[in-house]
C-alpha cells in the first residue's frame, strides 16, 4: 500500500507482534487516564492475539521516520457483531495510533488507508464496532462519514467480560 503523507503503511509480520502489543498497551494507558474506563485494558491482548488475527485476516502497520505510527486489525468477517453476512464489508478493529510519535490527524489517514484496503479487495463497506458508552469515539467514527446501523449488546471480547457496541458502517466509492 503507498505513502500516505509521510506514513509508511504494511502489512505486519511475525517480527512485529511485541510491537503491536506494546502500540495497543499503550493506547490503552492513554484511554484509562483520560477516564475512559471499560474500553482498553493493558495486558488485555498478547502477542497470540495478534499472531491469530493475522492467520484470519489482516493486521496493519503505519510507520513514520522508521518508527511505528500505528495499526489497524482487518477483518473479511465479523459474525460476534453482524451475524452472517454477504462478502461485501471489511471490519476495522482496534484502530491505534502512537500518540508521542504522530500528528494530530493521522488516525484518520490509518482509517483512510484501511477503507482503501477495503476497496482493493472489492468490497464496497467499512464497518466497526464502537463501544456503546464511548461517546467522544462514536463522535469520531460520524464524522468521518460512517453511520449508526444499529447495536450489539453483549459481543464477546479477547481477554474480558462481553460488552455492548454501535454498529457504524460506510459505503465506498
Amino acid at each position: 500500500m503507498p505513502s500516505t503523507t509521510g506514513l509508511r503503511v504494511r502489512p505486519a509480520a511475525e517480527a512485529d507482534l511485541a510491537a503491536l502489543v506494546r502500540l495497543r498497551d499503550d493506547a490503552a494507558r492513554r484511554l484509562l487516564a483520560r477516564g475512559v474506563t471499560g474500553q482498553w485494558r493493558p495486558g488485555e491482548l498478547d502477542e497470540d492475539h495478534f499472531r491469530r488475527v493475522m492467520a484470519h485476516g489482516e493486521v496493519w502497520l503505519a510507520e513514520a521516520a522508521g518508527r511505528l505510527a500505528g495499526a489497524w486489525e482487518l477483518w473479511w468477517e465479523d459474525e460476534d457483531a453482524w451475524g452472517p453476512q454477504p462478502p461485501v464489508a471489511g471490519y476495522v478493529h482496534r484502530l491505534m495510533v502512537d500518540r508521542t510519535a504522530t500528528v494530530p490527524g493521522t488516525g484518520r489517514l490509518l482509517l483512510d488507508a484501511a477503507e482503501r484496503r477495503v476497496a482493493e479487495a472489492g468490497r464496497s463497506r467499512v464497518r466497526l464496532d464502537c463501544l456503546a458508552s464511548n461517546a467522544q469515539l462514536n463522535a469520531y467514527y460520524l464524522e468521518a462519514g460512517y453511520r449508526v446501523v444499529g447495536h450489539k449488546a453483549g459481543k464477546p471480547q479477547p481477554g474480558g467480560a462481553p460488552k455492548s457496541f454501535t454498529l457504524m458502517e460506510k459505503q465506498l466509492g
